[in-house]
């Protein structure tokens, strides 16, 4: 049987509550190896991965009625609501420790720092800022919108990097990359980001 003929998939895009919390426990498993897959070791240090689903569970029956499910994948929407509240609770734990980022953009020592800095600080405040989308201003939205674009496995050595504050090797240990292989994957998603924002590459020198 194919997933669109799937009986509780139909119920949940229906917003049946009962066939939404049916379909979680389902994929309870799933979810949480997205959930750990996405958090820094910082982060798990201070929440469990249960704690996270259990937030994503009461949010998603919270909001099943006014969420639009038909053409969407209701496993997909679980995961973008995990990521939030990833997002939600660094911000909740960490959001006080201000980073500067004129040090955390020397990976090519060629750019500007300055206008690296910027985008990066922009990176950091959008990724940090609660979750409901009336909070974040239009430079936030348009950082969120360019970063739903870049590969999932760029996204999440953005996250770990200037969000969790790993170094580079961490972040390398994390992703099963080098560290070389890393510094060119951040520099690239960096570079990626400029060019969806419309902002001009910083010349080098």
């Amino acid at each position: 049987m194919s997933t669109s003929d799937d009986p509780l998939l139909h119920r949940v895009r229906q917003g049946d509550r009962d066939a939404l919390a049916e379909f979680i426990d389902d994929r309870r498993l799933q979810l949480l190896a997205f959930i750990n897959r996405n958090t820094g070791a910082s982060l798990k240090r201070k929440v469990e991965a249960d704690d996270i689903l259990q937030e994503v569970s009461s949010e998603a029956v919270r909001t099943l009625e006014n969420t639009d499910l038909k053409d969407r994948d209701p496993f997909s929407w679980l995961c973008h609501l995990a990521e939030q509240r990833i997002v939600d609770a660094h911000r909740r734990y960490f959001g006080s420790q201000k980073r500067d980022a004129n040090r955390e953009v020397a990976l090519d020592g060629g750019s500007s720092t300055a206008s690296r800095a910027g985008l990066i600080n922009l990176l950091i405040a959008s990724m940090t800022s609660p979750s409901q989308a009336f909070s974040r201003n239009q430079k936030q939205m348009r950082m969120l919108e360019a970063l739903s674009q870049l590969p999932e496995e760029q996204h999440t050595a953005l996250r770990l990097r200037y969000l969790e504050g790993l170094s580079s090797k961490e972040v390398a240990q994390h992703l099963g990359k080098t560290d070389g292989a890393v510094r060119v994957m951040l520099t690239r998603a960096i570079s990626r980001l400029q060019s969806l924002l419309g902002e001009p590459d910083p010349p080098t020198v």
